[in-house]
Formats: C-alpha cells, sequence, structure tokens
C-alpha cells in the first residue's frame, strides 16, 4: 500500500501527515508533490520550502505574509481556500494545506477552524473526478482528535512520523525489536504509549545523548488506514503498520533502513534443553546394571483397574468396623432421658 504514488481517492479522500518536534513530515510532503500522479493546488502558510518544489503539476498559493496584524493587504484565507477549490477544473486533484495550525492560527478560532475544514472535505468528496484533501498538522494540536473522528471522515489515511531513534530506545530499554524479531502485539503494546509520550522522542532527540536534530533522510512512519486500504474492500477495522521512509526509496520495510539494520542483523539464539545434572557436586547419572535392576522393580499399584490382567490383591467390599468406647452407650433407650426437662 502506498499513499504517495498509488493513493485510491475514491475510498480515500481525507490524508493526514502528522509531524512533531522531534520528527517532521516534511519531506514525505514534498514527494507527494513531486510524485503524484494528479495536479496538485498546494496552500502554503508555514514552510517556504514547498514553493520550489520541482514539479510541473504544482499549483502554488503563497500565503506565508497573508498574516493577519502584519499585512495591510491581508485576506481571508478560507474564502481564498474555498473559491480555489470550487473553481478548480474538474479533473482528479490534491489539495494540500500546509499547515492546518498555521490556519487555525490565522482564523483565531478552532471551531471555526473546524466547520471550514469540514466544508472543504465535502467539496473534494462531490467532485465529479475522485479528488483527495492532504492535511499537515504539527503535534500537539487541538485539531488533531476532530479531524480523526469518522464523524469528520469515516475514511482516513493518517501517517504519524517518528525518529529511528525510537526503534532503537525500544530495542535498549525494553527489550522489544520490531516485527519480525517480536511479536505484533507485544510490540505495539510498548511502541504505542511510548511514541505517544511525545516528550520521550523530543529527549532521544534533543537530550544531552540525543541526536541533536532530526533525521532528514530518514524516518519511520507509522500508517493508520481506515475504510479502503487499497484493495477495494470495505473494512470496519482500522490497519496499522510500521514502513520506513528515505529520501532516496521513498516508502519500504523497515530492514531496508540504514539506521536500524543492526537491529535487524541481530540473530535470536534458539533455547537449548538445560541438563540438570550439568555443574552439581554428586553424580546424577545410573550406570547399565542400575537402570536394568530399577527396570525389575515391580510397582505398586501397577496393574490395579486393569480387567486383562489378574490383580495381586483383590479389593474386598467396603465394610466399617468399629470398636465402641467404655464411654459409649450403645443401649436402645431414649439417648435424652438423662436430661432433667
Amino acid at each position: 500500500m502506498s499513499f504517495i504514488r498509488e493513493p485510491r481517492r475514491a475510498q480515500q479522500p481525507f490524508l493526514v501527515l502528522q509531524s512533531s518536534v522531534a520528527q517532521s513530515s516534511l519531506g514525505i510532503l514534498r514527494q507527494l508533490l513531486e510524485d503524484s500522479s494528479s495536479h496538485s493546488l498546494l496552500f502554503c502558510l508555514l514552510h517556504p520550502s514547498l514553493l520550489s518544489v520541482n514539479a510541473s503539476r504544482v499549483e502554488a498559493f503563497d500565503l506565508l505574509d497573508n498574516v493577519p496584524g502584519y499585512n495591510d493587504n491581508y485576506e481571508e484565507p478560507r474564502h481564498l481556500i474555498l473559491s480555489a477549490v470550487k473553481t478548480a477544473p474538474d479533473e482528479t486533484l490534491d489539495f494540500v494545506i500546509d499547515s492546518v495550525d498555521t490556519l487555525a492560527s490565522d482564523i483565531g478560532s478552532i471551531p471555526q477552524t473546524y466547520e471550514f475544514l469540514c466544508e472543504l472535505v465535502s467539496l473534494v468528496r462531490s467532485r465529479p473526478n475522485p479528488s483527495r484533501l492532504v492535511l499537515h498538522i504539527l503535534s500537539p494540536s487541538p485539531l488533531l482528535p476532530l479531524l480523526c473522528q469518522t464523524r469528520f471522515s469515516p475514511s482516513l489515511t493518517h501517517t504519524i512520523s517518528h525518529p529511528p531513534a525510537l526503534l532503537r530506545h525500544l530495542a535498549t530499554e525494553y527489550l522489544t525489536l520490531p516485527p519480525p524479531l517480536s511479536p505484533e502485539a507485544k510490540f505495539w503494546g510498548i511502541f504505542l504509549p511510548v511514541s505517544e509520550r511525545m516528550h520521550e522522542s523530543e529527549r532521544l532527540i534533543f537530550g544531552s545523548e540525543g541526536e541533536g536534530a532530526g533525521d532528514d533522510d530518514e524516518m519511520l512512519i507509522e500508517v493508520i488506514v481506515r475504510g479502503d486500504g487499497g484493495d477495494g474492500l470495505r473494512r470496519r477495522c482500522v490497519d496499522r503498520t510500521l514502513q520506513g521512509w528515505s529520501l532516496t526509496r521513498g516508502l519500504g520495510p523497515l530492514p531496508d533502513m540504514v539506521s536500524l539494520r543492526p537491529l535487524f542483523s541481530r540473530t535470536v539464539a534458539e533455547p537449548s534443553a538445560a541438563d540438570p545434572t550439568q555443574n552439581v557436586s554428586f553424580n546424577l547419572n545410573l550406570t547399565a546394571s542400575q537402570q536394568k535392576s530399577r527396570a525389575q522393580v515391580p510397582l505398586p499399584y501397577m496393574h490395579e483397574g486393569d480387567p486383562g490382567k489378574p490383580q495381586k490383591n483383590p479389593v474386598a467390599s467396603a465394610a466399617i468396623f468399629y470398636d465402641p468406647d467404655s464411654a459409649d452407650d450403645l443401649d436402645d433407650d431414649d439417648p435424652d432421658e438423662d436430661l432433667d426437662i
């Protein structure tokens, strides 16, 4: 499944690229614009480097200087984006906003930004040719949980960028290697809580022993697909995979990442059967004559209950034998006659 080169816009018209302080998704966004098979409308509000993307099929709207209170010719970004979407040609298009958080800051209201994005995704869905809305978001963001709800869009492709140092940290501190070196359930049970604590990833990158900056050449991509996973079959479940991304190879399996090769080169030693008779101060082994003598010893109750073999001591019928004590009263009189009632 590739959400960059072969997206199924009819089933997946909504894509979220999530960045963090520790790892940016800007490289993936650039590759999406350069390798997309369709035209793209880019609304650039944050990263000026996207304006220099070498792609002839990208129409860029420079909104970097369109800041309320700082630009005398400020134009409401919602009106500009809606106008561009409504007047776009009737063909397959990608509508890219970088970034949603900057858009919300310009609008000045999270509820108004959410209402605008709801209107925008409805326009994208209603286009005659399948199109896609691509939103770049920076976590933590108050808009992220709203955009991931099924109320906003039943189908969703959500990518989260992580630094490769996170997997090396899990292998060192939690002794958990990525699949297939570890079971899927065990890995995700540890990876998800640690990755959601973003301060831990930031410490791995910017801490006293950190790398000092996120890796722009390689990164981990957590891909969450809700709805159609690309095979044409609609699902009610959520597929979650972990892939590697590099500047030269694009998306690929984790073992192909240069920074993770030491993890996948580890061989898991097969457990050997431990011999309990080793490293003891006395001999626990039997000689051949001792084993023969041991085999000739008749075991008690060995043939008991086997109808095909005669029993040496047949079991008699059950009976209770009682020897009365001297203080026992065994007469047939009333046992309560001694009571003064």
